[in-house]
């Protein structure tokens, strides 16, 4: 409990750099929830492929060292810091961010940022929540402008964003078509919203996805792996198509005049950018999603937190993704 230990197990990043500079250290003084935040026992913390590029140094947004990863946290509040009213000792929580690192047995959350846990999901599905879930959302409708009847495709939808950017969509009427790396992982991907899957590494999938979207092509499509294949989504489009992109791992070259034939349109999407309004547009959809029961977070690969430096690798160089990577505590 944190009134008998003052100190606890988490992960550092001293320096930027590659997976060898996550370092497990056992003396880490346990943090002290300050106004309005609370302290969280963890259970389990979601990896997220953002997390590899800030720890790389290459990411736009840069931590002060030393710091400790983790944004997804799903646990049992410990404390509560002075005016947290909506939380007490002993609820189950999850986060959309945390302020002290979630690598850790006890981290810190401002309370706004913590949601219920229902107990329909179990710790490691609570996990992946956060950012995988309000970033499909955002992606769909806040920045894709999704609607009722429209055609999405997922490229990359076997991971914890496409996992519930399928799920959502379909809840929500969409048509939902979705590439995968692994026959495993189409049949994740139809199992949790997908109309139809495809095989990425079919030489042939893009001619299979316009055979199936027709001449029309596709309305919006959710883009993990933008550098790869941002130049033959503006071929699958719809006239006034959206690609909405989620993650990208470097440059890739295009011809705009494939956005002029069909003034279609390329969206960046960036959780970190979300303002209050919108962040709480997301906690509803999802809070309500949990609550209907089509909201069921996939958990894929799990990892003891002496393996984190393994989990970073391999969420960058597995084969194929089959649902959200955790860390147990």
């Amino acid at each position: 409990m944190a009134a008998t230990r003052n100190v606890m197990r988490a992960v550092r990043v001293f320096e930027f750099g590659g997976p060898e500079v996550l370092k497990l250290q056992s003396d880490v003084l346990v943090p002290v929830p300050k106004e309005n935040q609370v302290l969280i026992k963890v259970h389990a913390c979601g990896v997220n492929p953002v997390e590899t590029y800030i720890r790389s140094g290459t990411y736009a947004r840069k931590p002060a060292l030393p710091y400790t990863p983790g944004s997804d946290v799903a646990g049992v509040i410990e404390s509560v810091g002075e005016h947290v009213t909506a939380f007490k000792k002993g609820d189950r929580v999850f986060t959309l961010e945390t302020l002290s690192g979630g690598y850790a047995e006890y981290a810190v959350a401002a309370a706004n940022r913590v949601f219920p846990l229902s107990d329909k999901l179990d710790f490691r599905q609570g996990a992946a929540i956060g950012v995988p879930y309000f970033t499909a959302y955002r992606a769909l409708f806040q920045k894709g402008c999704a609607k009722a009847g429209e055609s999405v495709l997922v490229h990359g939808a076997s991971g914890g964003v496409g996992l519930a950017a399928c799920q959502i969509a379909r809840a929500c009427g969409l048509k939902v078509l979705g590439t995968a790396g692994t026959e495993e992982g189409m049949n994740v991907i139809l199992r949790n919203g997908a109309h139809q899957a495809f095989n990425h590494r079919d030489p042939n999938y893009i001619e299979r996805i316009k055979a199936c979207t027709g001449p029309g092509g596709v309305d919006i499509i959710i883009e993990m792996l933008s550098n790869v294949n941002l130049d033959a989504d503006l071929q699958l489009l719809s006239c006034a198509g959206r690609v909405a992109v989620v993650g990208c791992r470097g440059r890739i070259e295009i011809n705009p005049r494939d956005t002029m034939s069909k003034e279609s349109s390329i969206i960046g999407v960036s959780l970190f950018l979300a303002t209050e309004e919108e962040r709480h547009e997301c906690a509803t959809a999802v809070l309500d999603g949990i609550e209907a029961g089509w909201l069921k977070p996939v958990v894929g690969l799990e990892y003891p937190l002496e393996k984190v430096a393994k989990a970073h690798e391999d969420i960058i160089c597995s084969s194929g993704a089959r649902g959200k990577m955790v860390l147990l505590l």
